[in-house]
């Protein structure tokens, strides 16, 4: 496993633990299908979370959330239309979009989006 792969999955860690801390439970992490992959999957008894995580070290130029553009959340949105055919019947889908920043001495800081995009047409 590659540094940046063992950084991601930390910030995917991360944030599962702060969902769970909010009272949700996660239903998978890394959710994978053939048109992408959802990094965080979390429920509580009305809503279902797709949450993406971008993980990037203090002082990136760029902030996390920039690279969940428009072409990434319609992958993200056909993976959890799969993912809902399968599981999750009767909750309402919220997409998330979580940046976690890394510091040197190994902490970590979050900045959480909830209702970061929407879906206009999505499977009820």
């Amino acid at each position: 496993m590659g540094k940046t792969q063992v950084i991601g999955n930390s910030g995917e860690a991360f944030v599962a633990e702060y969902l769970k801390k909010k009272g949700y439970i996660i239903s998978a992490r890394n959710y994978r299908c053939k048109f992408g992959e959802i990094d965080v999957i979390a429920e509580n008894d009305d809503e279902i979370l797709f949450v993406e995580v971008k993980t990037r070290a203090e002082g990136s130029k760029v902030r996390p959330y920039e690279y969940v553009n428009n072409p990434k959340q319609q992958r993200i949105i056909t993976t959890a239309n799969i993912y809902l055919k399968h599981n999750g019947f009767g909750l309402k889908p919220r997409f998330d979009v979580a940046e976690v920043f890394t510091s040197p001495d190994g902490s970590m800081r979050l900045n959480y989006f909830e209702n970061a995009f929407s879906t206009g047409n999505f499977h009820k």
